[in-house]
């Protein structure tokens, strides 16, 4: 059964709808802190709700707030403008992952016929080198410079026009009335190279997961936001959640700099990826470890967690030290993307840092499950969304199988591709995951498994193998391969491990006579031009070939014969 909500959540009937409450009763609360040069700049409610209007308005003049709009960047504040702005106009807002290759990049802005590409400097040379490859783009907009040439405008000079613009009265964004069964977001999931599926989000969509979101979790008051904003989670989930809740977010520049601005910004929230929790956890204990605290760590842990039963909480007390590394305030960690271990998430609940483990997809937009304070259960992903239905379809013995769900959530489907949508979405509204799972005794949901063979690594990342094997089978000598996630000494598939079988006939021809030396250097050289994240750390090579149905495919469970 599920946990009932003792929560008000108010409702509201879009996204600029709740802007614009927002703004109106807690217009001097701060939005926004970022750093600029050694500054740190805030931003209240009001002042970014009226810079929405002005990019908005400015856009609207030049005819494209209702088109397709998309933008290649790093994580700053220039970013949360364009996307807010997108999300209350009548447009289409598409992010654009700043990992992807530039073959990979251009793929999704073409094929989500976007007409306007924000970027900031990192990507100027990638525009300037593709500028006859972009289909539809018509106005480039550079995040970070003044200077204006050709179809190149720059952002500080279209914020300046839609001041103008609107201090002169004109109201063609600020009078838009939005339509929330109209696409709002078109995300490109992770997929093979030239194949990424663009997932359509209508604005109800959106509305739905922010809104029932609430109804299972709750957020605290000021969040460290660290995940990419054209992920799914942190965009709608982070952000979105946190602009409802009149949070105040502090934008983490880069990866490096957390546990600093950790310390900078004292913030009580976090969302992340498993992989950073499980990285803090290690740290602390090979801390303890080297100072020998780890024993008196235990101790206290043991304690805390007896006094917990009798309704004495002394964790702030007793860990202190260690929460000050965090900034002293932390108090929560919203984990998704990957599964977490249970040891991890005992540990900063015994420290005082709640660490919920939630389930999610960029189909449904993204959120399905997450865990809340009062029965968190880090072997689940917990509570499902009340406005959603699921079942598990065609359980095997242990109750395991593919986990199916009906929702106002659910995406429209896949962009231009109705075949692929026809595969996991039917008519009658249920949308097929991909994914295995249960629910437990509780009623909680638990993920068991991934459909076919999709990867997924401790940081999140999402790695579909075929797409590496092309690489690898291209190289002359070998034969065949398969890729698959290796496990560290945490059991997490933290990195990427290739089995190749050479072929005698190749390696004759090649007149290479070490191929076993040479072959982890072969392919790395084939994948020079893919993201880290898929880069093969590990090369097995067989000395038998694979075992293969009748049909010549290689059985993947079957990796050991």
């Amino acid at each position: 059964m599920k946990k009932k909500n003792t929560r008000t959540v108010w409702k509201f009937d879009s996204l600029k709808d709740m802007m614009d409450r927002v703004a109106s009763e807690h217009g001097e609360k701060i939005a926004f802190k970022y750093k600029e040069g050694k500054e740190i700049k805030e931003v209240t409610y009001s002042q970014f709700k009226h810079q929405t209007n002005c990019l908005g308005t400015a856009l609207s003049d030049l005819g494209f707030a209702h088109k397709h709009v998309c933008i290649i960047a790093e994580n700053c504040y220039k970013y949360l403008v364009l996307y807010l702005t997108m999300m209350q106009s009548n447009g289409v807002y598409v992010p654009v992952d700043k990992e992807l290759p530039a073959n990979d990049a251009l793929y999704v802005i073409n094929n989500s016929d976007s007409e306007v590409l924000f970027y900031s400097k990192k990507y100027d040379s990638f525009i300037r080198e593709n500028m006859d490859k972009f289909e539809n783009v018509k106005y480039f907009v550079a995040l970070d410079s003044d200077e204006e040439e050709g179809n190149i405008l720059s952002y500080n000079k279209l914020m300046e026009k839609g001041e103008k613009l609107l201090s002169e009265g004109n109201t063609a964004y600020t009078d838009i009335v939005p339509n929330l069964d109209e696409m709002r977001m078109l995300i490109y999931t992770s997929g093979t190279t030239g194949t990424a599926k663009g997932v359509m989000l209508s604005e109800s969509n959106i509305v739905n997961v922010v809104y029932y979101g609430l109804h299972v979790a709750h957020i605290e008051t000021v969040a460290l936001s660290v995940l990419p904003y054209n992920h799914s989670y942190e965009a709608v989930v982070g952000i979105l959640v946190g602009i409802h809740e009149h949070a105040t977010m502090c934008i983490n520049e880069n990866l490096k700099a957390v546990l600093k601005n950790l310390q900078l910004y004292k913030p009580d929230y976090v969302y992340l990826v498993p992989a950073f929790a499980d990285l803090f956890y290690k740290k602390i204990w090979q801390n303890a470890e080297k100072t020998g605290k780890a024993k008196m760590l235990k101790v206290l842990i043991k304690v805390s967690n007896g006094l917990l039963k009798c309704g004495i909480d002394l964790r702030r007390k007793f860990f202190k030290t260690i929460l000050d590394n965090f900034g002293g305030n932390l108090c929560l960690i919203v984990c998704g993307g990957a599964p977490i271990r249970s040891e991890v998430g005992a540990f900063f609940t015994a420290i005082g840092i709640d660490l919920l483990n939630g389930y999610g997809i960029s189909e449904c937009s993204p959120l399905i499950s997450v865990n809340c304070v009062e029965d968190n259960d880090c072997r689940t992903v917990g509570h499902t969304l009340p406005c959603l239905e699921a079942k598990i379809d065609n359980p095997d013995e242990n109750g395991d199988g593919e986990i199916c769900v009906k929702s106002p959530t659910v995406m429209m489907g896949y962009y231009k591709m109705p075949e692929q949508t026809a595969e996991v979405l039917t008519e009658d509204g249920w949308f097929y995951t991909g994914d295995y799972g249960r629910f437990n005794e509780k009623g909680l949901l638990m993920i068991t498994g991934r459909k076919k063979n999709l990867i997924i690594l401790s940081n999140g990342k999402n790695i579909f193998p075929e797409e590496l094997e092309e690489y690898i089978t291209a190289i002359p000598y070998v034969q065949d391969a398969v890729v698959y996630g290796g496990k560290n000494e945490d059991g997490l598939e933290d990195h990427l491990v290739a089995q190749v079988y050479f072929s005698e006939e190749g390696i004759k021809e090649s007149g290479i006579e070490n191929p076993a030396e040479r072959i982890k250097a072969d392919i790395d050289e084939a994948m020079k031009e893919l993201p880290a994240y898929k880069r093969i750390e590990k090369v097995i090579v067989r000395d038998h070939e694979f075992v293969k149905t009748t049909t010549q495919k290689i059985k993947r469970n079957c990796l050991d014969q």
